[in-house]
């Protein structure tokens, strides 16, 4: 079986589909991907073949990189957007019997199956992206957005989102539907997300709750095995005291005073600190002995070393946390790492933390009651629920298409 997967986005998003292409190679499939040309030697490096998509992401992730962008300008961007991804994705899927799309921004995938007669497949990492009565529709505005407000049922707000969807997409898919002769999208959010759409995401961290569940085929998180070592630099600093606190927000736009921030409360506690750069490039604020700052890492190893994890609440790195049984402090940006805190929360595995309006003393009140020993005994009895097989399932369901 020759197989397409494909997706837009960072790391968080590409990882689980690296993941689910190599429990697909083990099933004797023929796999591509499709993917940010940022991905494209890692990937490459695993022996897949790689159709690099759009530019290069990793600028995105510093919050000086941020320009105020026109109404027209941003409808060109868009027009260009859909305008590539249905000539990338339709010359990558040319000799496939099937095409796996993760992430909300696969406008042109669905139909490039519908044109080729192969099935299509849509991906979701969290819960929080697939229309439900139960919650709100992910926060996709600016850096610093707060979760929507609890509701008892939140129906208006997903039709609120199905009319923007509509309005942003679908006169321009609509017109490379035609180019290609197919019939007219009438709801944008329906055609991409599917009828039965998957929900790659752990049952315990991030479970399918709204009715009926035959309406989403949850297979569990789709989590790339790593045995890389760590590095010999931070293999010392682990060893030379006690369990450090890391702090890392992954690819997103975090200021550099959330890092700063965060180091000062873990400081405030006595407590050192790990610093993950990530694309925002955050950086130390001194060299003190108590400090390391560290690139990209094998999480499933660290995690398991740490006090704490202090993180935006990715998939990725919320579902390592959890796996590893560490204490999570979440402070959320956008789109659905709220949704993720808010399980963090519930699960009593750590505390969230809002972004906007940071101030010392709550960020050092929210890590004490991470380090709490009942915390850490929580986080490590909810570790042992969740799984590492969602992307061998998804491997034999996509196998079975």
């Amino acid at each position: 079986m020759r197989v397409l997967l494909s997706t837009i986005g960072s790391r968080g998003d590409v990882q689980p589909l690296v993941a689910l292409a190599l429990e697909l190679r083990d099933l004797s499939c023929d796999v591509r991907l499709c993917v940010p040309p940022d991905f494209r030697a890692w990937i490459e490096g695993l022996g897949f073949s790689v159709t690099p998509i759009g530019p290069e992401l990793r600028s995105t992730g510093n919050a000086n990189a941020r320009t105020t962008i026109t109404p027209e300008r941003r409808r060109q961007m868009i027009e260009g957007t859909v305008a590539a991804q249905f000539e990338t994705i339709k010359a990558a899927a040319r000799d496939r019997d099937a095409i796996v799309g993760a992430t909300a921004l696969q406008i042109a995938a669905p139909s490039i199956a519908e044109t080729l007669g192969i099935p299509y497949v849509f991906a979701a990492y969290s819960p929080a992206v697939l229309p439900s009565s139960r919650h709100a529709p992910p926060v996709l505005a600016a850096l610093g957005d707060s979760p929507a407000p609890v509701l008892t049922d939140y129906g208006a707000l997903w039709e609120d989102d199905a009319r923007r969807w509509n309005d942003v997409w679908r006169p321009i898919l609509n017109v490379q539907r035609a180019a290609l002769g197919l019939s007219p999208v009438d709801d944008v959010r329906d055609h991409v997300l599917t009828s039965r759409p998957w929900l790659a995401a752990d049952e315990t961290l991030a479970p399918w709750t709204d009715s009926p569940a035959t309406a989403v085929f949850q297979t569990g998180a789709w989590m790339l095995n790593d045995d890389r070592p760590l590095s010999p630099e931070l293999e010392s600093f682990l060893d030379a005291g006690d369990p450090p606190i890391y702090v890392g927000f992954g690819s997103v736009r975090a200021p550099e005073q959330l890092g700063r921030m965060s180091i000062e409360s873990a400081r405030a506690l006595g407590k050192r600190i790990v610093l993950s750069r990530g694309w925002a490039e955050l950086s130390l604020v001194d060299d003190q002995a108590d400090c390391l700052a560290i690139g990209e890492v094998n999480q499933q190893r660290l995690f398991a070393r740490v006090a704490a994890v202090v993180h935006h609440g990715g998939a990725g790195t919320t579902t390592n946390a959890a796996r590893a049984g560490a204490p999570q402090l979440v402070m959320p940006q956008h789109y659905d790492q709220h949704y993720f805190a808010s399980r963090v929360e519930a699960l009593e595995i750590g505390v969230a933390h809002t972004s906007r309006g940071l101030r010392p003393d709550d960020v050092i009140a929210s890590l004490q009651r991470v380090v709490d020993p009942a915390v850490k005994t929580r986080a490590r009895t909810v570790a042992m629920s969740v799984r590492t097989d969602g992307a061998a399932i998804a491997a034999h369901a996509v196998r079975s298409l």
